[in-house]
């Protein structure tokens, strides 16, 4: 096997446990939210760190294989989409953080049981779940097919997100002490849509690597 090569399975493998530990982070944190596990919080907090590292050496493995050899093409386009893959991992390992730290927050009560259930909190969470890992399954595997059924993921994660106001606004009207934790819930519930976001923009950057296919703002009107 060539050198060539070998930095580049380096290099894949590298975002691959990227990845894994941001999957990890992600259930974690669904499970610390919906059960007030403060130990399990903290333990996302710590492992913040560890995604930070990765994503700085997936950087400077892309820019030296850039800079070493050259890439074009379908490795060029492996290369762009690794890095961009990268910063957006990330980014999803920020918001499981911040879950995290609502949880060990003690300024709010955790959610009641029937505002939880209303707020659909758990399939959101395993929604997007399901999209990391099925962009992690596409990403392993090299196969786009899954792209479609991702993005459709998100459309139901942004569903829960948008009906959520008019739910806090009527638990508000009951509760109207509870206004401060109402806009800490949406603030939350913000950051699990902007996870489904992001797993869309992976899928864009899937395809891309492997059809040479630019899906962003694709059937947005300007």
């Amino acid at each position: 096997m060539k050198h060539k090569e070998q930095e580049l399975i380096a290099i894949k493998e590298e975002l691959g446990q990227m990845w894994r530990l941001v999957i990890s982070q992600t259930e974690k944190a669904k499970a610390a939210f919906l059960h007030h596990d403060i130990e399990l919080a903290l333990e996302i907090v710590r492992s913040e760190k560890r995604v930070n590292a990765y994503e700085l050496r997936v950087e400077r493995a892309c820019e030296n294989y850039i800079a070493l050899f050259n890439p074009v093409a379908i490795d060029l386009r492996l290369i762009l989409s690794i890095l961009k893959i990268s910063i957006t991992l990330e980014r999803i390992a920020d918001y499981a953080e911040g879950v995290a730290r609502e949880v060990i927050d003690k300024d709010c009560i955790p959610l009641e049981t029937t505002l939880l259930e209303e707020l659909e909190l758990e399939k959101m969470f395993s929604m997007i779940l399901n999209m990391l890992t099925d962009c992690y399954a596409a990403y392993i595997s090299e196969n786009s097919n899954s792209s479609g059924k991702i993005l459709l993921k998100d459309k139901k994660v942004n569903e829960i997100y948008h009906n959520s106001f008019q739910i806090l606004e009527n638990y508000l009207l009951e509760n109207p002490n509870q206004v401060k934790c109402a806009l800490r819930w949406i603030l939350l519930i913000r950051k699990l849509e902007r996870v489904g976001d992001h797993c869309s923009n992976i899928v864009e950057e899937i395809v891309f690597f492997l059809e040479a296919k630019v899906l962003k703002h694709r059937g947005k009107s300007e």
